[in-house]
């Protein structure tokens, strides 16, 4: 479930709130009683995890490789300042 941040308009009281994507949102604040809950817009945040990405995990048709597996990248630029065209 997905945890949204809500602050109420009458007080500033911020608050997170854990609930399903259906779920009806809360609209009483939970310190001054107040019908004035909105939902903030923030950052989601995620996490990565496993073993890293594979070559294969977002490529269809004949998409190649844009750096090859020695670290070089296909325009002969090397290091890691090099950014892949996008």
């Amino acid at each position: 479930m997905p945890i949204y941040e809500y602050q109420c308009q009458a007080c500033g009281h911020e608050v997170e709130v854990m609930h399903k994507m259906s779920a009806e949102p809360p609209r009483d604040c939970p310190e001054c009683n107040k019908p004035e809950l909105i939902r903030k817009i923030s950052a989601a945040g995620f996490r990565l995890a496993g073993g890293g990405w594979y070559e294969t995990d977002f490529k269809s048709g004949n998409k190649k490789n844009l750096v090859d597996s020695g670290g070089s990248s296909g325009s002969g630029d090397s290091g890691p300042s090099a950014a892949p065209a996008a």
